[in-house]
């Protein structure tokens, strides 16, 4: 095998993110008197991506970019409400749920027979522990790495330090991460100096300033890229 240990991102490459937020959203939303139209859960999603950029550049705290989302989407509105009282109301809602993408137990399954899997993840400690073990993929990881455990966010190299620190016989030969995020996953990974795989199940353009490893659409793509090269 080419690789014997695979770090795997969580949202949006195993665990299906945009599904869990809106549920979360939406009853948040509910609970403080606002009615969950899909545009507005629509425009928190895009107001909530724009903060976590702003966090993988170093733009922004974490423990303010919790509640300022909600400061944001309620000034667009004109909405009165406490913005900490919603995060507290949202990320307790998010941490239930635990929606994984079609195939992505199977997935984890069939590569945890051959290769170290690990959960790499951008994230608030208690939300990302509770959905993975809601999750049911914890027997076929070895470990979870969380950003805000760590105290570094991906794709700071020492978030990836961190990571390799922790993982005894770490070889940054035989370790690929796989993930959906170029500005995250595949930056961090270029950066620290390991393979990575894009998975562009989305079939975005490419960045062409980008030496990515390998490029899969799908979890069957990714399985043969790892397993039957």
């Amino acid at each position: 095998m080419k690789y014997n240990t695979i770090l795997f991102d969580a949202d949006g490459t195993l665990f299906d993110f945009h599904k869990s937020e809106a549920e979360a959203i939406k009853r948040t939303m509910t609970l403080f008197g606002i009615e969950p139209t899909e545009e507005r859960v629509k425009k928190y999603s895009e107001i909530n991506d724009g903060l976590w950029k702003m966090l993988e550049k170093g733009e922004i705290e974490k423990s303010v970019l919790l509640y300022h989302r909600f400061e944001l989407f309620c000034d667009y509105y004109g909405f009165r409400g406490d913005a900490k009282e919603m995060a507290k109301t949202y990320m307790e809602s998010l941490s239930e749920n635990a929606h994984l993408f079609d195939g992505a137990t199977e997935l984890c399954k069939k590569l945890s027979e051959c290769f170290d899997l690990y959960i790499v993840t951008n994230g608030v400690e208690f939300i990302q522990k509770r959905r993975f073990a809601k999750s049911g993929l914890s027997e076929y990881f070895s470990g979870v790495f969380i950003s805000g455990v760590i105290g570094y966010e991906k794709p700071s190299v020492k978030y990836f330090e961190y990571v390799e620190a922790a993982i005894e016989n770490f070889d940054k030969s035989k370790t690929v991460i796989v993930g959906d995020s170029l500005s995250s996953d595949i930056k961090g990974g270029i950066a620290f100096g390991i393979d990575t795989l894009w998975y562009n199940s989305k079939k975005q353009v490419k960045a062409t300033d980008m030496e990515i490893t390998h490029v899969a659409e799908s979890f069957d793509e990714i399985y043969a890229y790892l397993v039957e090269e």
